[in-house]
């Protein structure tokens, strides 16, 4: 099954209205936040690549408030 991990960046005090938003995607079996370089993490599993790709880019990558991702793709 494929499976990313996916670091964000939010608005200063909007980590946890971003939270919220990412713990609330089904395919999203982890998210914590973090106080390093990263505001979230999350872990993602999907069925396909292209179903992880979608999941990344449509639903995680447009949450208000997120300035920047960096996504993982985990190949084990």
């Amino acid at each position: 099954m494929p499976r990313a991990i996916v670091l964000v960046n939010a608005d200063v005090g909007k980590e946890p209205e971003v939270y919220s938003s990412i713990r609330d995607i089904p395919e999203v079996i982890e998210v914590h936040t973090s106080y390093g370089t990263y505001d979230i993490i999350a872990i993602v599993n999907a069925e396909t690549n292209e179903r992880l790709k979608s999941i990344i880019t449509t639903r995680i990558r447009s949450i208000p408030s997120i300035r920047s991702t960096l996504s993982m793709p985990v190949v084990d």
